[in-house]
């Protein structure tokens, strides 16, 4: 097996093309670039852009996968928020490492509103549903994966279950 180094934004996309669980980074990279599937593989690549965090119990966020709700949601803000509302609320002392989540010039959440909008003239910020925290809400979908997948990765969640919620958004 090999392992190779991505950006964190290629990891996501690929990430977020998982079409079932389970499915390899191999297998996605081979379908995306039109390559034939290997029965066997001698030698199979493994992708990572940060090591695996520990696994943190996720059964509220995989109830809130499971339950279709996050598929039947339009927009993608909404989901965002959805996806930040549970993770709050299944880990309230770990969200709270989202403060750290940064931009080059934008803060991306805070308790206070008014940090957000000294961050950028268009920063849109929003409450999180249930929690004291806020977040920015003018950025692009890969940007909400982004900054999703960094507060998962510091919550501890393994890299499964990231791509899968990223995907969801």
């Amino acid at each position: 097996m090999k392992t190779i180094e991505l950006d964190d934004d290629l990891y996501f996309y690929i990430a977020s093309q998982t079409r079932h669980i389970g499915e390899s980074a191999s297998d996605i990279l081979r379908r995306l670039l039109e390559q034939p599937v290997r029965q066997t593989s001698p030698v199979a690549a493994q992708v990572t852009a940060v090591p695996s965090p520990t696994v943190t119990d996720a059964m509220g966020l995989q109830a809130l996968l499971d339950s279709g709700e996050l598929q039947k949601e339009e927009k993608s803000i909404n989901r965002f928020m959805q996806v930040l509302s549970n993770l709050y609320r299944d880990d309230p002392a770990g969200f709270t490492q989202a403060t750290e989540i940064k931009g080059r010039k934008r803060v991306y959440f805070s308790r206070d509103p008014e940090a957000l909008r000294a961050s950028g003239s268009t920063t849109k910020p929003k409450q999180v549903p249930d929690t004291p925290f806020w977040v920015i809400t003018n950025t692009n979908t890969s940007r909400k994966q982004n900054m999703v997948a960094l507060l998962m990765q510091s919550m501890g969640y393994n890299d499964e279950v990231i791509a899968r919620v990223c995907g969801a958004i």
